[in-house]
């Protein structure tokens, strides 16, 4: 007997890889969650705030939680993944409470060979799209992913040439309208302080000066069941280290974010996200956020923002490394 460990010429178009575990989202992994990252979203905080706001008991489960999460159920086709390449069209339609339990498909909707090049092993870019529901068969979120995998044959030359264009570009005004979630926006607004909606201004670019420093990388690959062997053995690594996951990233950009915009109720949607480098344990990392747009509601709004982030490397990072932008990540958010 195996485990299945597939290469890139594995997969066929119409995969279903989504024999996986479906995950309650505990207090628990919560817990683990708020200490990692330090995220000051307050509806996933304050239970009391939490009820007035939304009409239901418990805590919002935060949306980096609920995303890690997701992604950590798809990674079947990418345990031998060498980088996680980017997201498209994430749209969160159904907000997820501690308790709710969320089963995600996962299938194969594209598969493109990269070139060959001398003196490195063949290796190609398997686009997957992720199907995620709640214990009500409700749909949570649509989303697409980009792993890139090497091939069994290092001199493999399988053909695989697929458009990716089936993958989103971006969300309509429209599209995130209808999924709002019915939440009275007008008491966060009252009982919230500092910052809120109507004070931010298109063009505006915040330098947000406190930065995170990475730490226990794995212990979020393995509470998320995330299956990719880089997170967790640096000799399954294309740099020789230990490779920290993408999300791990995505979740310190979006903790960063709550200290800029601390009334921010949820994230609604990414319209693109992009891995532009390695992310190694002990990096320091540092987000920039520009306001691109804004969308005024009878209550609050959205904000549409344009998220860099940075990396100073730490002591884990090969030397030859110097500190390089990681992420490139286009959002909206409802705030109040």
């Amino acid at each position: 007997m195996t485990v299945y460990v597939p290469f890139f010429e594995d997969f066929s178009v119409g995969d279903d890889l989504s024999d996986v575990p479906a995950i309650t989202v505990t207090e628990g992994m919560a817990a683990i969650h708020q200490a990692l990252f330090g995220d000051r979203s307050k509806l996933s905080l304050d239970v009391e705030l939490c009820r007035k706001v939304t009409g239901r008991a418990g805590l919002l489960a935060n949306n980096a939680l609920v995303c890690n999460l997701a992604i950590g159920q798809s990674t079947i086709p990418s345990q031998r993944v060498l980088g996680n390449l980017f997201y498209r069209g994430l749209h969160l339609k159904n907000a997820v409470f501690l308790g709710d339990t969320l089963t995600t498909q996962t299938s194969v909707i594209a598969l493109r060979q990269n070139t060959i090049k001398a003196g490195r092993a063949a290796t190609g870019m398997v686009a997957l799209q992720m199907h995620v529901t709640n214990q009500h068969d409700q749909t949570v979120m649509l989303f697409w992913r980009c792993p890139m995998l090497p091939c069994r044959d290092p001199e493999a030359e399988t053909r695989q040439a697929d458009s990716f264009e089936s993958m989103p570009a971006s969300i309509s005004d429209q599209e995130l309208l209808k999924h709002l979630p019915d939440w009275s926006l007008d008491h966060f607004g009252r009982l919230a302080k500092g910052t809120k909606f109507a004070d931010f201004e298109i063009g505006t670019i915040i330098d947000i000066e406190a930065a995170d420093t990475v730490t226990c990388a794995p212990e979020l690959v393995r509470m998320t069941l995330n299956m990719a062997m880089t997170h967790t053995d640096a000799s399954r690594s294309v740099y020789g280290k230990r490779l920290v996951y993408g999300g791990h990233t995505i979740a310190v950009a979006s903790s960063q974010i709550t200290r800029l915009i601390p009334n921010l109720c949820s994230i609604l949607a990414w319209y693109q996200c992009d891995h532009t480098g390695p992310v190694f344990e002990q990096d320091i990392l540092s987000t920039r956020v520009t306001i691109e747009d804004t969308l005024s509601l009878q209550q609050g709004g959205i904000l549409k923002l344009h998220v860099e982030v940075t990396a100073q490397r730490g002591s884990e990072a090969p030397a030859e490394m110097q500190s390089a932008k990681v992420l490139d990540w286009r959002l909206a958010c409802l705030t109040a």
